[in-house]
């Protein structure tokens, strides 16, 4: 068995560690057909091995000597609380550490110091743990209210739940904001994450961001921040709100600020009789795009809000392409909306999202190989009995990587 869990170590290094590029030149362009874009997502990454000389020398380092801890509720990991395993991973941490996180709800607040690069939080697709607490403005400050407040660099999320349980605001009152994630460290992803809230859920603080497959909700200014972000197939679940809704409030203050959110193959969707707009002006010069995403009726005719600063409307960059659905309707949208050309599109998905040279983070890379060499059974019994890895691996509906990344069920269709 010890061979075996140290193989298993190896597999989930492989499938949330190695580095990705994204292209973004005209020989690769993000697909229209959303039924490619796994293919496409895959066809561009490039293993670790492939990519030595050409990213951080620390994080080559670091994946050379990844080691898994356990937190289990019950106690038959190393530690019941994450709290415990965030504190025992040192300050100045230099391996990849994965915290494979058993099922359960998770009662903490949370913070990965800026000293603590190379955190991994793992989730079983099937059962998927959840942090919640039940921070406020109020009493933290609303970027401080976080459930989790991650600052290290090169941290990834799969499969799991992260939380704020605070009441739902009286409308819009001072100090009632409720963070579930701050994400302030560089080259960070999330992988089939759900982000549960109502006002200001994730604070996409800053840095270079990768969310793909995730649900999000919320209220009001529920993705916020100076983040430079790619979301990729995820729902974005507005929750009625009497005094409506904002999705985004992007803050970009000046032209020289190379920060943006890009919505990609997304689907917009909720409740409520009060119609959410896509963003607002928060700041002078926000930057946000929408393409290829499907809009229910829930969208505000308008779109977009200046956030009554008119000049605003000649700063913001509010972008919309080949959208679709009753919220894509252009006909009566603000004039603050630009509807962008392929190649604005082009200018602009190169300036938010690929520019980058590849948030080196991974996703599937060397999975059918190395499980090719395990025995399948002992790893179905190691990742907590899953009786679903277990099961679908019978009945053959599943690659081995789906197991892990559940895309069986996709959050977006």
């Amino acid at each position: 068995m010890g061979t075996c869990i140290a193989a298993i170590q190896c597999v989930i290094t492989a499938i949330l560690l190695v580095s990705t590029t994204v292209s973004s030149d005209d020989k690769s362009p993000i697909p229209a057909d959303p039924s490619s874009l796994n293919k496409w997502f895959q066809d561009n990454v490039k293993p670790l091995a492939d990519r030595k000389g050409t990213i951080d020398p620390a994080l080559m380092a670091a994946e050379a000597k990844p080691r898994t801890i356990k937190v289990r509720k019950d106690g038959s990991g190393e530690f019941k609380t994450l709290k415990d395993a965030i504190n025992s991973i040192p300050t100045g941490n230099k391996e990849r550490v994965i915290v494979h996180i058993g099922p359960g709800e998770y009662i903490e607040k949370l913070k990965i110091e800026r000293g603590k690069p190379f955190v991994t939080f793992l989730g079983s697709p099937s059962n998927m743990p959840t942090l919640s607490f039940d921070g406020t403005a109020r009493k933290y400050g609303t970027v401080y209210s976080a459930t989790l407040e991650a600052e290290a660099d090169y941290f990834v999320a799969a499969n799991i739940i992260i939380k704020n349980s605070a009441p739902r605001p009286k409308g819009q009152l001072k100090g009632e904001q409720a963070v579930a994630l701050r994400i302030s460290g560089d080259k960070s992803a999330f992988y089939n994450c759900r982000f549960i809230g109502f006002q200001d859920t994730l604070c996409d603080d800053k840095g270079r961001h990768l969310f793909k497959d995730c649900y999000i909700e919320g209220t009001v200014d529920y993705i916020f921040g100076s983040g430079k972000s790619l979301y990729l197939g995820t729902e974005l679940h507005v929750i009625g709100d009497e005094k409506g809704n904002f999705i985004t409030a992007h803050a970009r203050n000046n032209e020289a600020e190379n920060t943006g959110f890009s919505f990609v193959h997304c689907k917009v969707d909720g409740t409520g009789t009060k119609k959410a707009y896509l963003g607002r002006a928060w700041q002078q010069r926000p930057r946000v795009v929408f393409s290829y995403t499907t809009m229910s009726s829930v969208v505000n005719p308008e779109g977009w809000s200046n956030n009554f600063h008119p000049e605003r409307d000649q700063t913001a960059l509010f972008g919309e392409y080949k959208c679709k659905g009753e919220g894509a309707n252009l006909a009566a949208r603000a004039k603050a909306s630009k509807q962008l050309t392929p190649g604005q599109v082009a200018v602009v998905f190169g300036a938010l999202t690929f520019g980058w040279q590849a948030i080196e983070i991974a996703f599937k890379p060397f999975l059918d190989k190395a499980l090719s060499t395990m025995d399948k059974s002992d790893l179905a019994r190691d990742l907590d009995g899953d009786d679903d890895f277990a099961n679908h691996q019978e009945k053959g509906s599943l690659s081995e990587s789906d197991a892990f990344f559940s895309d069986e069920n996709p959050v977006v269709a």
